[in-house]
């Protein structure tokens, strides 16, 4: 018997609605830094956001559990997880790029069931049930048609910060001589659900974790996309991921032999 889990998805878009205008209304007040990393900041928002969206979560569904990116919640022993990543994004936002989002999906059984991605400064928020349709603002969406590298845009993740290195600049620039245009947002699940609505092609990033693209995994091959991940950890939490339209010859593109 197949479970329907679409009221845990119209949870999941309220929650990450409510967290989107939340984050909206702050954009341009002064920002509290909690953490300050080589490559990377961590601010009091993410945690007041995420906590915004547990709430919400495991109040409508108390026996769930939830791993974020800002700490676990919820039952331990459950085998409904909410994955969650409050702001995507965060040093855009710092600095007032207006490109981030909240994302949230649910996994049941260890099997990713639904995601939802709300960017609240485009005001669009994609959502698809695993095996269903995928929507923008409730139309549906679909990756490109694209099969050339010559005509893709594309994600190349890259630099010492991602942790490929001399590697990654090399990958990056091998690239970027192969297709239309390389462009980096800042947020990982934006770009991914760009690839599930046509507006990008591939993604490919050598280190990411799983609350950063599990929801837009869920759009994406809902739209008729594809993404692999490659694990780095036991737990699955931080790998390496190639998402892209399913057309495009990206791993002949990727190799350098």
């Amino acid at each position: 018997m197949t479970t329907d889990y679409t009221a845990y998805l119209d949870v999941a878009e309220q929650a990450a609605r409510r967290a989107g205008a939340f984050l909206k209304a702050a954009f341009h007040a002064q920002k509290t830094v909690d953490e300050t990393l080589a490559h990377d900041i961590k601010l009091r928002l993410d945690k007041e956001t995420q906590a915004l969206i547990a709430a919400e979560l495991l109040g409508a569904f108390p026996e769930t559990s939830l791993l974020g990116e800002e700490g676990n919640d919820g039952r331990a022993d459950s085998e409904l997880q909410w994955i969650v990543d409050p702001l995507d994004g965060t040093v855009n936002y710092f600095y007032g790029i207006p490109i981030f989002c909240t994302a949230i999906a649910l996994r049941a059984a260890g099997k990713l069931v639904l995601g939802v991605v709300y960017d609240p400064m485009q005001d669009e928020c994609y959502r698809a049930l695993a095996g269903g349709v995928a929507t923008c603002n409730g139309e549906p969406i679909h990756v490109s048609y694209r099969e050339r590298m010559a005509e893709a845009v594309v994600f190349i993740g890259h630099g010492t910060h991602d942790g490929s290195g001399e590697a990654g600049i090399r990958r990056f620039a091998h690239v970027s001589k192969q297709v239309r245009k390389i462009r980096i947002l800042g947020s990982a699940a934006v770009a991914l659900c760009y690839i599930a609505a046509g507006r990008f092609d591939a993604y490919v990033e050598a280190r990411i974790s799983l609350w950063d693209f599990a929801a837009a995994r869920v759009i994406l091959e809902a739209a008729g996309g594809v993404l692999e991940f490659t694990p780095a950890d036991e737990a699955g939490i931080k790998g390496a991921v190639c998402a892209w339209n399913g057309r495009l010859p990206l791993h002949e593109a990727l190799s350098m032999e």
